[in-house]
């Protein structure tokens, strides 16, 4: 299977077939169902424009109070666990990081966008991020360890993994916008951007 390199990013497209991917879809329904998407807030109040909830042991929350995980769904329901499919992708991919410890679920509409970040909360940031891709394509864009500078950007389709670790797994990235009606896969539209980390 092809692998990109960009900016040490490393990009499997296609990793998940659009069987897999169907079959991962329903099973984060029933994840879903456990633990419903929300819509965070940034501390200053203001609302994100992904809904989002988790499986896992932990779940990111943003809110008033800050950027945190928290052992529970805000509703005060455990997370679901893992889908025993991207536990197997996780050790296929990174088979000499820890296994992960939360799976953030990302739903983005037509409208919604990711501004450049780091992912900083974990405890350990040697352990790699992981990310999944489901649904219409997004643009991702591609930093630096710090704010400014050149990036390069790149389409990621249905079933694309992408890989942080080393350099990348410090680096600036986001979602620029989502191209409408690109997949087929979610009956209403839209992204679904799965997340993979080790929190402790």
């Amino acid at each position: 299977m092809t692998v990109l390199h960009v900016r040490d990013f490393e990009i499997h497209p296609g990793y998940f077939s659009s069987v897999a991917q169907e079959q991962l879809v329903a099973r984060l329904r029933e994840c879903l169902e456990q633990a419903p998407l929300f819509q965070p807030v940034t501390p200053r109040g203001t609302p994100m424009s992904v809904r989002m909830s988790a499986a896992g042991q932990y779940g990111w929350i943003s809110d008033r109070k800050g950027y945190r995980y928290e052992a529970r769904h805000p509703s005060g329901q455990e997370w679901p666990p893992i889908p025993d499919a991207l536990m197997t992708m996780w050790q296929d991919l990174v088979p000499d990081a820890r296994l992960p410890e939360c799976c953030l679920i990302n739903w983005y509409d037509e409208a919604a966008k990711m501004g450049m970040h780091q992912d900083k909360d974990e405890a350990d940031l040697s352990q790699p991020v992981v990310s999944v891709s489901l649904g219409d394509e997004a643009l991702f864009r591609m930093g630096n360890q710090t704010r400014g500078g050149k990036t390069e950007s790149v389409w990621l389709r249905s079933g694309d993994v992408v890989v942080m670790a080393g350099t990348a797994r410090r680096a600036y990235h986001g979602i620029d916008r989502v191209r409408p009606q690109s997949s087929t896969l979610l009956p209403k539209g839209g992204r679904i951007n799965l997340t993979l980390r080790v929190v402790t």
